[in-house]
């Protein structure tokens, strides 16, 4: 799903954990075992995570539709 406005992809961002903030890009990151031997896989805090970066493009952000519903 496309999100064009900051007000909605901030309100999208508040209500699912896993995702965060990067300056103007979101972060999708949740602990998983797999991020040890995946080009996704990012270490924090002492465990293995898989991290998935949604670019900001000059339409906005292209996110998966489970996060919007």
């Amino acid at each position: 799903m496309k999100i064009k406005s900051l007000e909605q992809m901030e309100a999208v961002v508040e209500k699912n954990n896993i995702l965060s903030w990067d300056g103007w890009n979101v972060v999708e990151m949740y602990v998983s075992d797999k991020g040890a031997t995946s080009k996704f896989g990012a270490y924090k805090n002492g465990k293995w995570h898989l991290k998935k970066t949604f670019t900001l493009y000059q339409d906005g952000w292209d996110i998966p539709d489970k996060y919007v519903k």
